[in-house]
């Protein structure tokens, strides 16, 4: 249905309804709920989806579109891309403007890092006593094979136009200089991140010198720095604000088996060394995944 059909239908609804008795009149409030659980990064692999502006924009757009005082968002996740987060945290801040919507953002295991970067835009945050916030920071991981490299009698060889464009090769030894200059880059990352979150919580937060030192605590422990505004669970929280008969609607893509792994849809079909590749992406991607959930015990 077109944008603006859709927006002439939920008018007309809305006139329908005032017109009616008041005993006539639905008493019962529908409240989009997104689930924005997953790792932050563009793209994501074949058989790991993750979360990324493209993944959730449309899901997005669709839950403000709704006839609804608010917009619900569950979120799980334990960082990734800090663009990636700040697109999707935008996005999110801008459909709310635009229709004049409060967005509540209740969290599950883990808002941490990018995770607490989208769950900022909420205009009132909830969490689990147990729940992981924080992790207001940026982290550079990699790993370094020089000596194996030599044991095994293989020789890197890179060529450059630019004497920059092999920085941090982790198959040569580590410079000084090369990694001052990631830090660099790392404390403007980080600075952005602060700001953003000094703009959204303002004087809810403590002020407590480990507050953006990349510390992460308990959603007990967060509703005391200011990083969450209550304690509780989406359910009990929206029935109370809006009635006992409110109802949660999941706002999701459709995923069918092979729709959801990208096997099938394409022109080009697929072949043997493809599926092979996403294999061998997805043990990549599960990987990296794996390593930013351990970081929270999860």
């Amino acid at each position: 249905m077109p944008a603006t059909i859709a927006g002439d239908h939920v008018i007309v609804k809305r006139l329908f309804n005032r017109l009616l008795p008041k005993s006539w009149r639905s008493t019962v409030v529908t409240i989009p709920v997104i689930r924005l659980h997953g790792t932050i990064m563009a793209g994501g692999g074949q058989f790991r989806p993750s979360l990324s502006l493209a993944s959730t924009a449309g899901l997005i757009e669709k839950a403000f579109s709704f006839d609804a005082p608010a917009v619900a968002m569950s979120i799980n996740s334990p960082g990734g891309s800090p663009v990636q987060s700040r697109l999707i945290f935008k996005r999110i801040r801008d459909l709310a403007v635009e229709k004049n919507k409060k967005v509540l953002v209740f969290v599950e295991d883990v808002a941490a890092s990018g995770g607490y970067m989208i769950a900022v835009a909420g205009d009132e945050i909830f969490a689990d006593p147990s729940s992981i916030v924080g992790s207001i920071g940026v982290v550079s991981a990699s790993f370094g094979f020089p000596e194996l490299m030599k044991k095994i009698g293989i020789e890197r060889r890179v060529h450059t136009a630019g004497q920059n464009k092999a920085v941090l090769d982790p198959f040569k030894p580590e410079k000084k200089e090369d990694v001052e200059r990631l830090k660099v880059l790392q404390l403007e990352v980080h600075e952005t991140f602060i700001d953003l979150v000094k703009e959204r919580r303002g004087t809810k937060l403590a002020d407590d010198p480990d507050l953006f030192t990349g510390l992460f605590w308990t959603g007990k422990r967060g509703l005391e720095l200011g990083l969450v505004d209550a304690l509780g669970d989406i359910r009990t929280v929206l029935k109370t604000r809006f009635g006992p008969k409110t109802q949660l609607k999941l706002v999701a893509a459709p995923r069918g088996l092979f729709g959801r792994f990208g096997l099938f849809g394409s022109s080009k079909g697929f072949s043997a060394p493809d599926i092979a590749a996403a294999a061998a992406s997805g043990v990549i991607d599960a990987a990296e995944e794996r390593a930013l959930w351990a970081r929270f015990g999860l």
